[in-house]
């Protein structure tokens, strides 16, 4: 959306979630989210340049604010101060404690917190409308196979089978190599024959 440096202007989030990264050389670290309502470039309202960098995580749409008198400006920085504050509290439930609840925590800043407490889904759309698997565990400092086994306990199972999704590739590939490690050593032992080749191995 934008980099660190640039002039900065000031919008407000429609929809969508934005995360506002620092990036330093070859590194990157997230310091907050930007969720709908919230207001993004607040450097603008100092005349500074944008300190941030910030990156769509979901699909998003921002609408441009422009302060039309030195009172609104003001209560323009009431309000970005404000917002800070809760999202330095969203950023310490998303990064600190067990993967499971921070999980939950970055379902409910998705718009997911009704499929947490057993509401009727369209299961399917729900797990392909989340970002990658590794941007989820970017967000919550985590591994990505972590987050992986925190999502298919949190989630209702898929209505119907299909491709592998996004988030689930990880650990897919993890218990793919975890068992041919161990048809391996088992035939080593000679005590495991070669599967045949009409066994269904589609994940469930």
């Amino acid at each position: 959306m934008f980099a660190s440096g640039q002039s900065a202007r000031l919008w407000r989030v429609v929809s969508g979630v934005l995360r506002l990264v620092q990036r330093e050389r070859d590194a990157q670290h997230l310091m907050s989210l930007a969720l709908p309502g919230d207001l993004l470039g607040i450097e603008a309202l100092c005349n500074m340049p944008h300190q941030l960098s910030a990156e769509a995580l979901t699909d998003v749409v921002l609408a441009p604010v422009e302060p039309q008198n030195e009172t609104e400006r003001q209560q323009l920085m009431v309000l970005a101060l404000l917002q800070q504050q809760q999202r330095s509290h969203d950023m310490a439930q998303l990064r600190t404690g067990p993967v499971l609840p921070r999980v939950a925590t970055l379902l409910k800043v998705l718009g997911h917190a009704s499929a947490l407490v057993g509401q009727p889904q369209d299961t399917d759309a729900l797990r392909s409308s989340l970002p990658p698997l590794r941007e989820l565990a970017l967000v919550v400092d985590a591994k990505s196979e972590t987050v992986c086994r925190a999502l298919a306990q949190l989630l209702p199972p898929r209505t119907r089978k299909s491709g592998p999704r996004p988030w689930a590739a990880a650990g897919a590939a993890a218990g793919a190599v975890a068992s041919a490690s161990a048809r391996a050593a088992a035939q080593a032992l000679g005590i495991v024959a070669q599967p045949s080749l009409d066994m269904d191995g589609a994940l469930a």
